[in-house]
């Protein structure tokens, strides 16, 4: 059953009105992913968008994993006192993410008093007409939204605002220039072939779509076992990247929704990737203030059956190894 959502006077675009939760795959049964529409950054010297304590805010929520690496970004870099957070719920509507007073989310928004998120796509821009996707950079100055692009909000995070933070925080680099050739090729197939990967295939509605996409997907999987098979710290080595921020929310997701719901079950990552179910402990034990904080296991697994027949799987019991049992 769909939620119940307050009458919103906001404007209505072209197609808009289309079930958020049900429009995934198209015609020809393959799931393709909208290209985000608002690509600003954020700089010292842009014209309109600076860094500034207190004027920006994210939008998230607990259970999507495009969110999920923004939220990780803003611990890592120290910026919970420079940027605003605010959850929605973590189930998606007919109308898209919506505001709802339980865990993390609120039942409204703060700032504004909105009770979906669409509302601040309209607010940005009245003819707005795609999807509605978290997470959301918004600019409380200019009152629209700055960046609606995961990968690039994580950039922003990344250099944006160091001259606002202590040195230790400015100082911390996902991106280093030396790396970002390796960085890029690596991210470029991770994205397609995993991160994208789970949902063309959790997403197919024919045979023959998600055989394109499964075994790509598990062959991905094991080429980071293999990357990982040299007992490496991090994806690209010693050093934790923006590629980490990148995969952790996808492989920390798998076991608990992607395998079980989404049809992405030839193998786990707790039994069959040793090197990348360590590589995963790792991050959440040994890193717990960043990765393990911004990790709400319950939710994402509630939030994602709400999108397929809104029956939550028991398991995988537990949702997560204990670090001694895995080993």
């Amino acid at each position: 059953m769909a939620p119940a959502y307050p009458d919103d006077k906001t404007a209505k675009g072209p197609g808009v009105d289309i079930d958020q939760r049900t429009h995934q795959a198209d015609k020809d049964g393959k799931f393709r992913r909208q290209s985000s529409s608002f690509r600003d950054v954020i700089s010292v010297d842009h014209p309109k968008f600076r860094p500034e304590k207190g004027r920006y805010v994210l939008y998230v929520n607990s259970g999507c994993p495009w969110a999920h690496r923004t939220l990780l970004m803003r611990k890592l870099k120290g910026l919970e006192e420079i940027i605003d957070v605010v959850f929605l719920h973590w189930a998606l509507g007919e109308k898209g993410w919506y505001f709802k007073n339980e865990g993390e989310s609120v039942a409204k928004d703060p700032y504004y008093g909105y009770t979906l998120l669409r509302e601040f796509y309209f607010k940005a821009d009245p003819s707005y007409d795609k999807r509605f996707t978290v997470p959301v950079l918004w600019d409380l100055k200019h009152e629209t939204i700055v960046n609606n692009e995961s990968s690039e909000i994580i950039r922003i995070f990344n250099t944006a605002f160091n001259d606002l933070l202590p040195p230790a925080k400015a100082a911390i680099d996902v991106y280093p220039e030396k790396l970002r050739g390796e960085i890029d090729q690596v991210n470029e197939w991770v994205y397609n072939k995993v991160n994208n990967g789970v949902y063309k295939t959790g997403f197919a509605t024919t045979q023959e779509a998600y055989d394109e996409n499964v075994y790509p997907l598990f062959e991905s999987l094991g080429r980071l076992e293999k990357m990982l098979s040299d007992g490496r710290e991090f994806v690209m080595g010693s050093k934790l990247t923006d590629v980490d921020i990148r995969l952790y929310p996808t492989i920390v997701r798998f076991d608990a929704a992607y395998f079980t719901l989404f049809r992405c079950n030839i193998k786990m990552i707790r039994y069959g990737y040793p090197n990348l179910h360590k590589w995963l402990l790792h991050l959440y034990y040994d890193l717990p203030e960043i990765f393990k904080a911004t990790t709400f296991l319950e939710q994402l697994k509630k939030g994602y059956a709400s999108t397929r027949c809104g029956i939550t799987p028991a398991g995988p019991i537990p949702l997560i190894m204990e670090r001694e049992a895995a080993l």
